[in-house]
């Protein structure tokens, strides 16, 4: 286990789990996790031997968001310190060779559901909820909820949780599309680990092209998007996994793929 002060990462083989680690606050983020998660991200992002990784928070709550009792420096901007220090982090997960995966425990609050909604696959104990609490405080979604949400469930759905701020049950999210599965809150870890290990043994460039497939396909319009297709594809076929996948397939036993 790798410890910081407000982050923790945890190696099971091929599995790191990534865990926000301030439960008294309910894994508020101030300038620790800001400070220590971007090189977590990275350091099991750049790890060939951890296929797939896992976030989640410690204790009663995946992330509460942006931790409100904290003070900012003098004449610090918002502007840039969501650019700056939430933006690199965010992106590093939606960018990353790998796939993710939420496991939501708890509230998972403002820009903690950013970080829920950035993965690429979501499961949330049946006590979980999302909450964008931002119009009581006389704030906005941030961190990219706006976009995950208005791309998720429609603009006028995502409109009425921001202008509302109702919390979104678990098996809401589920009937919305935003979360893959709900599970119970004592067999949460269990169920995201075991998720985690049928992608672990999936080809590891199939899994992150196809990722980078999908982030452009919600950018780009159908005749870009077979192109870029086309283009990774060309990738994956003159790989070693695409020429085992093929054989195993052939000798009917299970592929052994390395990622090369």
């Amino acid at each position: 286990m790798t410890i910081h002060q407000s982050i923790l990462i945890e190696r099971d083989g091929p599995i790191a789990t990534v865990s926000f680690n301030r439960p008294i606050s309910l894994n508020a983020i101030e300038a620790s996790i800001r400070a220590e998660l971007g090189l977590a991200i990275k350091e099991v992002n750049e790890d060939d031997n951890i296929r797939v990784v896992i976030l989640t928070g410690v204790g009663r709550a995946f992330c509460a968001g942006a931790d409100l009792t904290e003070t900012l420096p003098e004449g610090a901007s918002v502007e840039d310190g969501l650019n700056e220090q939430y933006k690199p982090v965010l992106m590093a997960i939606s960018n990353a060779p790998k796939p993710w995966i939420s496991a939501v425990n708890g509230a998972a609050a403002g820009i903690g559901s950013a970080f829920a909604m950035a993965c690429d696959l979501t499961l949330m104990a049946d006590d979980a909820y999302l909450y964008q609490a931002f119009a009581a405080i006389g704030l906005i979604p941030d961190g990219g909820a706006t976009w995950h949400l208005a791309h998720t469930i429609g603009r006028k759905k995502a409109f009425e949780l921001i202008a509302f701020g109702e919390k979104l049950k678990a098996t809401d999210c589920l009937q919305l599309g935003l979360c893959n599965k709900v599970v119970p809150a004592d067999k949460l870890m269990e169920e995201a680990k075991a998720m985690a290990i049928i992608l672990a043994s999936k080809a590891p460039l199939s899994l992150r092209y196809a990722k980078e497939a999908m982030n452009a396909a919600m950018s780009h319009d159908l005749a870009n998007t077979i192109s870029i297709e086309a283009r990774l594809q060309e990738i994956c076929a003159n790989s070693d996994d695409a020429k085992e996948g093929g054989q195993a397939f052939l000798e009917k036993r299970a592929a052994v793929f390395s990622g090369r």
